[in-house]
């Protein structure tokens, strides 16, 4: 059975090229527009592995994983970071609020499925 990745940005553009990467790689995907949506998408089905967008409307990368972290349900499931924030503050950020690593936009597909495939085995 293949695993299900929650890919979560406001940019559509993005979100089509995260999704074909990990499907040529097996992986289900389910999208989500920003945080807000992630939280709905997650009471429908639940995911081995979520990939968030930082800089987001409704709800940002930070606060979704701050939310999902304080849920019994997903304290454990892998979070990536995918964003074009290479600052060291903002990793750090990330890194308290949870996030299991940080990838920097633009990304290299092979980079991203490796990782993935990392976090998630």
């Amino acid at each position: 059975m293949s695993k299900r990745v929650l890919t979560v940005d406001d940019s559509k553009t993005m979100r089509d090229m995260i999704a074909f990467t990990l499907r040529q790689a097996g992986y289900e995907v389910v999208e989500a527009t920003d945080g807000k949506n992630a939280l709905e998408a997650l009471a429908q089905s639940k995911v081995d592995c979520i990939i968030t967008d930082l800089n987001m409307p409704e709800m940002d990368g930070l606060e979704l994983i701050r939310r999902l972290r304080a849920n019994a349900a997903y304290g454990a499931t892998p979070i990536l970071m995918l964003t074009t924030e290479s600052d060291s503050e903002k990793k750090n950020d990330g890194r308290a609020a949870g996030a299991t690593g940080w990838l920097v936009k633009p990304f290299n597909p092979e980079k991203l499925v490796q990782t993935v495939s990392k976090v998630c085995p």
